[in-house]
């Protein structure tokens, strides 16, 4: 666990934003768009939901997922995205150790 890649990207309200989203989609996305969420969110989803350009989008998960907080699966040619809940969990224990 790096812990100040951890840091570096919770530092941005996007990124917050971004995890918050997929811990509980289906209170920003319907079922019809999204299937059953089993993947993650697709790409597109997110980025629409940020209301940003598909390259900041991009960059903002390349942060997440450089720092483990985020996982991502390819489907043909869509990348779904979901959290990495063990690493969350970890961060959250080391926090509680640390501070």
């Amino acid at each position: 666990m790096d812990v100040d890649a951890i840091f570096k990207a919770l530092a941005n309200p996007t990124r917050r934003q971004i995890l918050q989203w997929l811990k509980q989609p289906a209170q920003y996305l319907s079922m019809e768009e999204c299937g059953n969420f089993e993947r993650g969110i697709c790409a597109g989803h997110i980025e629409r939901l940020g209301n940003v350009s598909q390259s900041t989008m991009s960059n903002h998960l390349s942060v997440l997922q450089q720092a483990g907080l985020i996982k991502v699966e390819k489907y043909g040619q869509w990348s779904y995205f979901s959290r990495n809940e063990a690493l969350i969990q970890q961060y959250l224990d080391h926090l509680k150790q640390a501070l």
